[in-house]
C-alpha cells in the first residue's frame, strides 16, 4: 500500500507543552550545547573517539580523497540516444504432448463405452486428435547491425518456432535463428527490413572498474522497456553455471523479462548482455549478472559467420592448484591449472605437455587459477599457434601448441603404461592408508579396470587427511612425486625421498576404478609411513 505524508501544522499556537519553545528544559541543553562550541573555538583541547587526547603522530599517512564527479545528474541523454535500439522478445513453442491413454478396463465390462465416450469427447482418445500446448517466454534483446541482426539470452527462445521482436513505438518483426550458443546464453537472431535499424556497438567490457556507473533496459515482467541504473559490483564472477563464467555483477535492478537485455556505460556501448540474477524471491535483491562483451563478441562473430561456436581445444583435464599442492610441486605460490590427464589425440600431447605438468601462462596470458584457462583456450582461433609455459619438476618450460577444434563428445584419456605386478606384496600403512599391489584378486574384489595400474587403497583412517581428500578404498595409487609406483614400498620410498628433499607435502596421482585421475596433495607428518 502507497502512503502519502500528512502535512503537519507548524503554527506555535498549536504547539503542545514539550514543544519547541514550551520547555525550559531545552532552553538549559541550548546553553551547554553553546558553551560547548564556544570550548571548541577558544583553544580548549579536542578529543578524539574515546575519550583520548588526539595526536597527530609525524609519520602517519592519511590517504587523500581524490576529487571525482558525482552521479550524473540524469541519465535521460543517455537513454534517449540508446533506447530505439532495445527489443523486447516474445518466444512460443509448440508442445506435441503425450496421447493419455484410456485405462485398461477387463474386455466387455460396462464401463468400457462409458469411458471411451468421455475421452473422446473430451480430445483425449479415439480418434480425435490431442490438442497442442504452447509455452511463451518474454525477455530482451538489442540490435547490433542496422541490416536486422540482434542479440539475447539462448534461454529466451529456447527451441521456439515463433519468435517475435518488438520494439518500444509497438512495431514488430518476425525473428529467424541465425545461431545460439548455450555454454555462454547468447544467441543471434535476424530480422527482414525495408530500412536500416537503430543499432548500438558494442564496447570493450575489459575497461569496466569496479564502481563504474552502468544503465540496464529491458522488459521485466512484460512490463516494457524500462530503465535501471547502478554501478559494477565485482567483475569476473563464477556463478557456476557454465565451464566459461565470467560474469559481470551488477546492482543496477534487473528481473525476469531483462534476460537477453543490454547494459550500457556512460558511453552508450553495450558492456554486458543481462543473463542472470541471485534472489530468493525471484525478484531484484541487487545482484545481477550480465555475459560481458569481451567473452560474448567472438561467439557473436562466429555465430554469424558460421552459425556455430567453434571453440579452441587443448586436450587437457586439469584441476586447481591449492597450497598444499603448490608446496609438493615445489611451486612458490598457488597459482596456474594442474595437468590431471592429457587426451593422447589432442594438441597437448602432440606438443609434450605431460600429465603433472602446471600451465602458468597460455599464449601470453597467466593462468591465475584452473578457471581462467577453459576460458581463454576456447577464446584462441582454431589453428593458431601459441606459446604455453609449464612448472615442470621445479622447472618453467616453453612449449608450443597448435589449438585444435573443440568436439564437444571429446573427452581425455589418462595414459596408463605402469606394468602390473604379477606377485602382490603385504600391505603398508602409509598417511593414513593401507596399501597393496594389484593382484588379479584385489582388481576383482574392487573392480579395478584393466588398464589401471599401481598401488590400491584398500582402506583409508576415516581421521587421516587422506579421507579428508577423499581418497576411498579402491582408489590406485599411480604416482607419487611424479614418478610411477607400483608396489607399496616403492610408495614409502618415494616418500623418504621427498623428505629429504626437505618437503612438508608429497603429490599423489590417485586414479579411481574406473581409470579417471586426479592429483591429491597430501602434508607428511613426521614419522609417518
Amino acid at each position: 500500500m502507497i502512503e502519502q505524508g500528512n502535512e503537519m501544522n507548524a503554527s506555535p499556537k498549536n504547539h503542545p507543552r514539550g514543544c519547541i519553545g514550551s520547555s525550559p528544559r531545552l532552553g538549559a541543553r541550548v546553553a551547554a550545547l553553546a558553551l560547548a562550541a564556544s570550548l571548541a573555538f577558544s583553544g580548549a583541547p579536542a578529543f578524539a573517539q574515546g575519550g583520548s587526547p588526539a595526536l597527530a603522530p609525524q609519520t602517519a599517512q592519511v590517504l587523500t580523497p581524490v576529487p571525482r564527479p558525482g552521479a550524473p545528474e540524469s541519465f535521460a541523454d543517455l537513454v534517449d540516444r540508446v533506447m530505439p535500439a532495445v527489443v523486447n522478445i516474445a518466444a512460443a513453442t509448440t508442445a506435441e504432448p503425450s496421447r493419455r491413454m484410456l485405462p485398461q478396463l477387463p474386455p466387455g465390462t460396462p464401463f468400457e463405452d462409458l469411458f471411451e465416450e468421455f475421452f473422446n469427447r473430451r480430445g483425449q482418445g479415439g480418434e480425435a486428435p490431442p490438442r497442442q500446448r504452447r509455452s511463451n517466454s518474454l525477455g530482451s534483446g538489442f540490435v547490433i547491425d542496422p541490416s536486422g541482426v540482434i542479440i539475447t539470452n539462448n534461454h529466451v527462445i529456447g527451441e521456439a518456432d515463433d519468435i517475435e521482436v518488438i520494439w518500444a513505438d509497438g512495431r514488430s518483426l518476425k525473428a529467424t535463428v541465425i545461431g545460439k550458443d548455450p555454454k555462454i546464453d547468447i544467441a543471434v537472431l535476424k530480422v527482414e527490413v525495408d530500412e536500416p535499424l537503430m543499432a548500438v556497438p558494442l564496447g570493450d567490457s575489459e575497461d569496466l572498474r569496479i564502481g563504474d556507473w552502468v544503465v540496464a533496459i529491458g522488459n521485466p515482467f512484460g512490463l516494457g522497456g524500462s530503465v535501471t541504473a547502478g554501478i559494477v559490483s565485482a567483475r569476473a564472477r563464477n556463478i557456476d553455471t557454465g565451464p566459461y563464467d565470467n560474469f559481470i555483477q551488477t546492482d543496477a535492478a534487473i528481473n525476469r523479462g531483462n534476460s537477453g537485455g543490454p547494459l550500457f556505460n556512460m558511453r552508450g556501448e553495450v558492456v554486458g548482455i543481462n543473463t542472470a540474477i541471485l534472489s530468493p524471491t525471484g525478484g531484484s535483491v541487487g545482484i545481477g549478472f550480465a555475459v560481458p562483451s569481451s567473452l560474448a563478441e567472438p561467439v557473436i562473430a562466429q555465430l554469424r559467420e558460421f552459425g556455430e561456436t567453434r571453440r579452441g581445444w587443448l586436450g587437457v583435464r586439469i584441476q586447481n592448484v591449492d597450497r598444499t599442492t603448490a608446496e609438493a610441486l615445489g611451486l612458490d605460490d598457488a597459482r596456474g591449472a594442474l595437468v590431471a590427464g592429457v587426451d593422447p589425440e589432442g594438441p597437448a600431447f602432440a606438443a609434450g605437455i605431460e600429465t603433472g605438468d602446471v600451465i602458468l601462462r597460455f599464449d601470453g596470458q597467466v593462468i591465475a587459477s584452473s578457471r581462467d584457462l577453459p576460458r581463454i583456450v576456447a577464446a584462441t582461433p582454431v589453428g593458431k599457434s601459441v606459446d604455453v609455459e609449464v612448472f615442470r619438476r621445479g622447472e618453467s618450460v616453453n612449449v608450443e601448441v597448435e589449438i585444435a577444434l573443440l568436439v564437444e563428445e571429446g573427452g581425455a584419456r589418462p595414459p596408463a603404461d605402469i606394468p602390473t605386478q604379477d606377485e602382490p606384496e603385504a600391505t603398508r600403512e602409509v598417511l593414513g592408508m593401507e596399501l597393496a599391489a594389484i593382484s588379479d584378486e584385489i582388481r576383482q574384489r574392487f573392480r579395478i579396470a584393466a588398464e589401471v595400474n599401481g598401488v590400491v587403497v584398500t582402506q583409508v583412517d576415516a581421521a587421516s587427511a587422506a579421507a579428508d581428500r577423499r581418497i576411498q578404498a579402491g582408489d590406485v595409487v599411480v604416482e607419487v612425486g611424479q614418478e610411477p609406483v607400483a608396489t607399496p614400498a616403492e610408495v614409502v620410498a618415494r616418500l623418504d625421498a621427498i623428505r629429504a628433499e626437505g618437503r612438508r607435502s608429497a603429490l599423489f596421482l590417485i586414479s579411481n576404478a574406473t581409470g579417471e585421475v586426479r592429483f591429491v596433495a597430501l602434508s607428511l607428518g613426521e614419522g609417518d609411513r
